[in-house]
């Protein structure tokens, strides 16, 4: 079907680039953006992505964003304080 429309010249400059990029034709890059902005409905949508926050039972004043801190302080302390005995037995030896 032949018909005339009047495209702006931000739309046309895009359709020509685009066939040019892909070695088709003006009229086949326009009638394949067509399609796509027609074939865009309810159905191909994709679902909302919601967030659904929950409550962490985390005391105030505790930063959920550095919980991992307190398993490497608690990491921390148990290895010094594995030192601490070992220099204790090494210093009752005589």
């Amino acid at each position: 079907m032949r018909t005339t429309l009047t495209l702006d010249p931000d739309v046309a400059e895009l359709l020509r680039e685009s066939a040019h990029r892909l070695r088709h034709s003006f009229k086949e890059e326009l009638n394949s953006a067509v399609r796509r902005g027609l074939n865009t409905g309810p159905k191909t949508r994709r679902a909302v992505f919601k967030v659904h926050p929950a409550a962490m039972g985390v005391r105030a004043g505790v930063d959920p964003a550095h919980l991992a801190d307190v398993g490497d302080d608690a990491e921390v302390d148990a290895f010094l304080d594995l030192t601490r005995q070992l220099m204790a037995s090494k210093q009752a030896r005589p």
